[in-house]
């Protein structure tokens, strides 16, 4: 067996040891450190963990303990310091969150598809099916999508205005993949979803909660390998 494997097999024994599965994607102490983590998650993922000297600097973290201790926002901030290469992931998973609240939008901007358009040409990038030029494009038509349904939301003071220029900043954000890292595009579009459903949910008078255990939901699956593409 390659010293390679061997690596790799440690790798996923130590996790299991430490956490009890084994997950996709992982980072350390050392680089939420170097990347000034907040210090409260910090000292939370820490105390979960037994300490910092006890589990090690260099130790991987499951990004689903973090999503456990830490919660969906913490665990959105870590895909900046993976150790794994997952690109391709992180941008179709900023695409499912955006994607998800479109009909917010197209409800009230039924001609409009840019938004739509502009997903649509992110999920070819992330399988190597678009170029940067094109999704630089969409990006340039989602803005200003955007920026239509800001000033229709600002002349409506409607919740529902304010649901469907939240659903455009979140197409915009994800097809910002184009000039922004991976992770940054996800981190935004996941945010700028949940305040779209959350302004829909005002509108309707529900909770609006639904939208963030979705996410989780389907941050596990892309944590745990399950993503489909296409």
């Amino acid at each position: 067996m390659k010293e390679k494997e061997i690596k790799e097999i440690a790798k996923i024994l130590c996790e299991i040891e430490h956490t009890g599965c084994y997950q996709m994607l992982h980072t350390t102490f050392r680089k939420a450190k170097e990347e000034g983590a907040c210090i409260e998650s910090y000292r939370k993922m820490a105390k979960a963990l037994g300490g910092v000297r006890k589990y090690g600097l260099d130790t991987l973290i499951g990004l689903n303990k973090i999503l456990e201790v830490c919660g969906l926002d913490d665990a959105l901030w870590s895909l900046r310091i993976i150790t794994e290469q997952a690109d391709k992931e992180i941008r179709l998973f900023a695409c499912d969150c955006a994607e998800r609240v479109l009909p917010i939008f197209e409800k009230e901007y039924p001609d409009d598809k840019r938004p739509r358009t502009a997903i649509e040409v992110l999920r070819k990038y992330a399988v190597g099916e678009a170029t940067q030029g094109e999704l630089a494009a969409a990006w340039d038509a989602a803005r200003d999508a955007r920026d239509a349904a800001w000033a229709a939301a600002r002349a409506a003071g409607d919740a529902a205005w304010d649901a469907a220029w939240a659903t455009a900043r979140a197409a915009w954000a994800a097809a910002r993949a184009a000039r922004a890292a991976a992770w940054d595009a996800a981190r935004d579009a996941a945010r700028d979803a949940r305040d779209a459903a959350w302004a829909a949910a005002r509108a309707a008078g529900d909770a609006g909660d639904a939208e963030r255990e979705w996410q989780k939901e389907r941050f596990i699956d892309m944590l745990e390998g399950k993503y489909e593409v296409g």
